[in-house]
């Protein structure tokens, strides 16, 4: 359990980090990887979207040495979002449970397209792609609070999963509890 002081530097560290929640720097996402510096089990230059200047950042906020982007992370490369061939796109659906900001829209056996203004460029889309329809092209760099608006979403995206869990459990609950009452005891 953290202690206060513990969460508020794993607050400012969360702060820094772009909020793609991508994974590339190892943990499942931008807060973990903000918990783990903390704490001493990641190193500050693991995040490629974030960069040198992030890199930068988390080194003046905890007075480390700056450490150039660790390679086994990726790259850092210029903002990008992804992109979904819709002539090729089969509506399987695989590429919306990853995405962390709910950027994807469309449903099952109908064709999918990306919201570029909500795209972090994560990536997490185009692997469950079973046609390879998906792409990343360049974006637009960030607007200033983008971060901010990325956390937010990840953050909603997050608590609907969470809630559709414990919806689906108290559905299952019931019919169990339901299954019991209807099953004869033996004599």
């Amino acid at each position: 359990m953290m202690n206060a002081a513990q969460s508020g530097i794993v607050a400012r560290i969360d702060a820094l980090l772009p909020q793609t929640q991508c994974a590339r720097c190892g943990y499942p996402g931008c807060q973990p990887y903000a918990a783990a510096i903390a704490s001493g089990e990641a190193q500050i230059n693991q995040c490629p979207p974030g960069g040198s200047v992030t890199i930068r950042a988390l080194a003046r906020l905890l007075d480390r040495e700056f450490l150039p982007l660790n390679p086994a992370n990726g790259t850092q490369a210029p903002p990008r979002i992804a992109w979904i061939d819709e002539s090729r796109c089969i509506g399987c659906a695989r590429c919306l449970p990853p995405c962390p900001v709910d950027a994807i829209i469309g449903a099952a056996k109908f064709m999918h397209t990306v919201l570029a203004e909500r795209c972090t460029g994560c990536e997490l889309c185009i692997a469950p792609c079973p046609v390879d329809c998906i792409e990343l092209r360049p974006g637009p760099e960030p607007a200033a609070n983008q971060a901010s608006v990325n956390r937010a979403r990840f953050e909603s995206h997050t608590a609907r999963l969470a809630q559709r869990a414990a919806e689906r459990q108290r559905a299952l609950d019931a019919k169990k509890a339901g299954a019991s009452r209807s099953t004869p005891l033996e004599p």
